[in-house]
């Protein structure tokens, strides 16, 4: 539930983006199974990787994905990894050509590349309230 709070209150951030933006561009939509390793996209920063993940057994749901340098074919790092059904978004401020190399089990799995400007990339950053 509180995943799913999270991410409806970034979906609505993205829609009141400063100066009558639009929200970010999509580059690519990725979805499947089971394990796989995706097409090449070409990104700038800052992007966002926008993740939906479920399964029919919960219990056995489990998902690793990294994410993979297109030109030299090494690991970049990990950008998600659950062993529970979910949503979420992962902002990335380094620009390149990528893969995702997804490894699951009993899993579905959606994932959505945005382009971003700045501006919109603001909008993920957490902010910290001061408590009173």
């Amino acid at each position: 539930m509180k995943n799913r709070f999270i991410y409806l209150s970034t979906l609505f951030l993205t829609q009141m983006v400063p100066g009558g933006l639009q929200a970010g561009e999509i580059i690519e939509r990725f979805s499947g199974n089971g394990t796989a390793e995706t097409a090449e996209f070409e990104v700038e920063a800052p992007w966002l990787l926008d993740w939906v993940v479920n399964g029919d057994y919960p219990q056995m749901l489990a998902i690793e994905v990294s994410l993979i340098d297109a030109k030299t074919g090494t690991h970049a790092g990990y950008v998600l990894k659950t062993k529970s059904a979910g949503n979420g978004v992962r902002l990335f401020d380094q620009g390149g050509r990528y893969r995702l190399k997804v490894d699951s089990a009993m899993t579905r799995w959606n994932f959505k590349i945005e382009q971003l400007s700045r501006e919109e990339a603001a909008l993920y950053t957490p902010v910290e309230k001061n408590s009173m």
